[in-house]
């Protein structure tokens, strides 16, 4: 592996299933390489949510202090390292500093420094099923799927961390009659179809006018000019740039408990592949890329399998192949951006190469896609 580092990341939820933090691991050499990737990306740090900064498999030392950690950050403290001189140095200037900690992989039998104040403990729950005597919120982590989580919460855990929601959930079924109705929107939108029509499909659904004015309204849009009607929307914007704005309407049309997740999930993918591939595609299909990430996981978010939606809606093929096959144009940016949530880097470096990035792109685009999911549902 190169001498860079690469973060992955990976949500931490309450036993609700809320996101109440993100958690980014930094794959790096040393901790000097780790200061300079994070040092970097000031200016697109995620601020919605705390941010748990893990340092992987490196030991944590007081050279992270040369980095001007985010107000919003806690720093990942491994137990196994409690007894490291400089772990221990690094914790006296993080508390006089005032950054907090978490205390990571915490087993019961492991002596703690005195007169500490851990608010997260995280711990492999595949080794610690429950929660024995945490001294702080203790969060599950490594868990296989849904189930597990439930298990992992009955069991006395106060949350998790990773992405155990992706897994386990409700067999394929048809499409709700409110997703049908954003389905027929979307179609209505991408075919250039007439205003009035499309008007009246929304006039039945106030609650989704509104939505969708929020979402073109937002920051993250950019608009000098406040949208007041979808008249006016197409106006100012064009039908092409609409597609996006209505694709994240039925990407956020979920009212499932593991909702939440997924849906940051969903909207930092499209937002990461959106980003990443700017250079290598136009304007138009920029666009295209984002319905790419965010539709790659709207099976789970809806209940229903990528065929049935597929054939419900009329996407370009290079979409559509990533989606159904994992080919074509758009295919390694979907990887890439699936390659963004695992513990492992190797893979994730492999794809970065594939495509001639370099990890600081990545990271950008990533902590970018993040934060732009979170400013819609932080």
């Amino acid at each position: 592996m190169s001498q860079t580092t690469l973060l992955t990341r990976e949500p931490v939820v309450n036993k609700n299933r809320a996101i109440t933090a993100n958690r980014l691991i930094a794959h790096g050499p040393n901790i000097g390489s780790v200061v300079e990737a994070l040092s970097v990306q000031a200016e697109v740090w995620p601020t919605h949510h705390p941010v748990f900064v893990s340092l992987g498999r490196l030991v944590p030392t007081p050279e992270l202090m040369n980095w001007t950690i985010p107000e919003n950050v806690a720093i990942e403290i491994p137990v196994q390292t409690l007894a490291h001189p400089h772990t221990q140095a690094l914790m006296s200037g993080l508390r006089e500093a005032g950054v907090g900690m978490c205390l990571t992989w915490f087993q019961p039998d492991v002596a703690l420094p005195a007169s500490h104040d851990w608010r997260f403990v995280l711990i492999d729950a595949r080794r610690h099923p429950a929660p024995a005597n945490s001294p702080g919120l203790s969060l599950a982590w490594g868990l296989a799927d849904i189930g597990a989580f439930r298990q992992a919460v009955t069991a006395g855990y106060d949350g998790a961390s990773g992405w155990f929601f992706l897994h386990g959930n409700p067999p394929a079924k048809s499409l709700s009659p409110g997703h049908a109705q954003i389905v027929r929107l979307l179609n209505l939108v991408r075919n250039n179809g007439e205003i009035r029509d499309i008007e009246a499909v929304l006039k039945q659904d106030v609650a989704l006018s509104f939505k969708l004015l929020r979402y073109i309204n937002s920051a993250g849009f950019g608009l000098m000019v406040e949208i007041q009607s979808f008249r006016h929307a197409v106006s100012i914007l064009g039908y092409d740039a609409l597609n996006k704005w209505l694709s994240l309407l039925l990407v956020t049309a979920s009212r499932d408990p593991s909702a939440p997740a997924l849906m940051q999930t969903a909207i930092a993918r499209g937002r990461f592949m959106e980003e990443i591939g700017g250079s290598f595609f136009d304007a138009a299909e920029r666009d295209n890329l984002f319905i790419t990430g965010a539709f790659s996981l709207l099976h789970t978010l809806l209940g229903t399998s990528i065929q049935t939606l597929l054939e419900e809606m009329n996407l370009p093929a290079r979409v559509s192949e990533a989606l159904l096959y994992g080919q074509g144009d758009f295919a390694p940016f979907l990887h890439l951006a699936q390659c963004c949530e695992s513990f492992d880097p190797k893979a994730l470096q492999a794809a970065v190469e594939q495509l001639h990035l370099s990890s600081e792109q990545v990271n950008r685009a990533q902590l970018v896609g993040l934060g732009f999911a979170d400013s819609l549902h932080g």
